[in-house]
């Protein structure tokens, strides 16, 4: 059993529980589905809550069959006030523009909020509201955010209440590229990011771009040079590497259910060798759980993180042209959302960083 008391000096646990209590809002779309069958197998967790708008009143079971016997939570109706109180960390597995109107100081004093959706990623209001065509509710709140990148910003995400989870093509691309900007060993105005998503990546909503016989057997690209990620990638590895950088980012649909798969492009700085390049990833990587380095010669494929919270990484110095080709997998319900949403609850509450997060990626699937 984990030591509370260490844990109550840092976060105060609802009275009278020795598990930490958790809600869920927006709990049917598929990232609420991921984080509650993440968090049934965590040994310090409850889950307290689960809100639907669409289904409120249903339970979790009869909604998705694989929870029979497994979680039979009643789904109810958003009332935050009343919820905060029932929990020492919400989930926001919401879109984009709804967080920021509902989030307030008052309820961040009563528990830790997640917010899996984009509204406290960017730190300047204009550029969000430029990007995502909505006014940010809270933007008061956008400097107290702390962006949920575990490898890279674990000891802010500790210290914070108010966690901006990042997105998958987000995390899969800097997760691929950090190194090597924070080392300074590409010219960064050279990057180039060519990604892909399975189908999962746009929701559960009813799309018709989304439909089976409208994207199976077809590839496509789009909003290009448009997607909203785009700031996003570009104001985090800024802050890595201590420099602007701007980007081209290039998202693709292909007709699979998970899995991002990005492969970024970037020309070396004169004398940079591969040696060089391969030991900043180890620098970075070589002890980060969830970040599996793979063998020269090796590339990830999406099929091989499925059903888990790791991000394959590999890279080739192209050196003909001078330029490095990084690949990233990771999935985008896992990694990219849910589960790297689980390994900042972890964080903020001292548990060990992996605990829930062990399962072996599931294959074939």
């Amino acid at each position: 059993m984990y030591n509370y008391k260490k844990l109550n000096k840092q976060n105060i646990l609802k009275e009278g529980e020795n598990m930490i209590k958790v809600g869920i809002v927006g709990a049917t779309g598929y990232v609420g589905e991921e984080l509650i069958r993440i968090l049934l197998h965590h040994p310090e967790v409850k889950i307290s809550f689960a809100t639907s708008k669409s289904y409120a009143g249903q339970s979790m079971d009869l909604i998705y069959g694989h929870f029979r016997e497994k979680c039979s939570l009643i789904c109810m109706k958003d009332d935050w006030e009343s919820l905060s109180e029932e929990a020492d960390v919400i989930f926001l597995a919401l879109p984009h523009g709804i967080a920021s109107h509902k989030i307030t100081d008052s309820l961040l004093q009563k528990t830790k909020m997640i917010d899996l959706g984009a509204d406290y990623r960017l730190k300047d209001q204009k550029t969000y509201e430029d990007w995502y065509q909505t006014v940010h509710g809270s933007p008061h709140l956008l400097q107290k955010g702390v962006y949920g990148l575990c490898e890279w910003y674990r000891e802010d995400i500790q210290q914070s209440s108010l966690i901006a989870n990042p997105g998958c093509y987000t995390t899969c691309s800097i997760l691929s590229l950090a190194p090597l900007v924070k080392e300074n060993l590409i010219k960064p105005e050279t990057i180039i990011i060519d990604a892909k998503s399975g189908v999962t990546g746009a929701g559960r909503s009813l799309n018709l771009a989304n439909h089976f016989t409208e994207c199976n057997e077809s590839l496509k690209a789009y909003k290009v040079a448009a997607h909203r990620h785009t700031p996003e990638i570009e104001e985090q590895l800024s802050k890595i590497g201590h420099t602007s950088i701007c980007l081209t980012f290039t998202p693709h649909l292909v007709p699979m259910n998970r899995g991002i798969f990005v492969t970024a492009y970037a020309s070396i700085k004169n004398g940079v060798t591969e040696k060089q390049i391969r030991q900043a990833y180890k620098t970075y990587y070589d002890k980060e759980t969830f970040i599996r380095l793979l063998p020269e010669g090796v590339y990830p494929e999406t099929r091989w993180v499925k059903g888990s919270n790791y991000c394959d990484i590999s890279l080739t110095l192209d050196k003909r042209t001078g330029r490095v080709i990084v690949l990233g997998t990771l999935d985008n319900l896992v990694k990219g959302a849910a589960g790297q949403a689980v390994q900042n609850m972890n964080l903020l509450f001292d548990f060990p960083e992996t605990m829930g997060l062990e399962a072996t990626p599931i294959f074939p699937i």
